[in-house]
């Protein structure tokens, strides 16, 4: 058997905001809390390593000293499961996040934003499952 993707760890200074942030935005709860530590995952999904077939990951914030600085190489990308794209962008600036460019072309299917401490995603057009 292969490996599962099963967490994403995000780096951050407050990760009890951050963590309230995705909870809203991914309709996840808080797991675990720890000092300078929280991890949220969905609700009604088996812990532990013998859970079969894909799973929603884990989102981890860990409380770190240095800030971001760079465009990261690496981001979530959200369907909008209720309402289209543009109703969702509105509500995700809503929860705290902005716009931002990262570079993105005229046209495009997605919208880029950023949570409350800069970490661009995406919100498609397209709903997948």
């Amino acid at each position: 058997m292969a490996s599962k993707f099963t967490e994403l760890a995000f780096d951050c200074a407050d990760p009890k905001a951050l963590a309230r942030f995705w909870c809203e935005v991914l309709g996840y709860e808080v797991q675990g809390r720890e000092d300078g530590f929280v991890s949220i995952g969905s609700p009604g999904v088996p812990k532990g390593a013998r859970r079969p077939g894909p799973v929603p990951p884990v989102l981890t914030f860990a409380r770190v000293p240095e800030g971001k600085v760079v465009k990261n190489r690496l981001h979530i990308d959200v369907n909008p499961t209720d309402r289209d794209q543009a109703e969702e962008v509105d509500r995700l600036l809503g929860l705290g996040a902005r716009r931002v460019d990262v570079g993105q072309g005229e046209g495009d299917t997605w919208v880029v934003l950023a949570d409350p401490e800069g970490n661009e995603f995406c919100v498609l057009a397209t709903r997948r499952p």
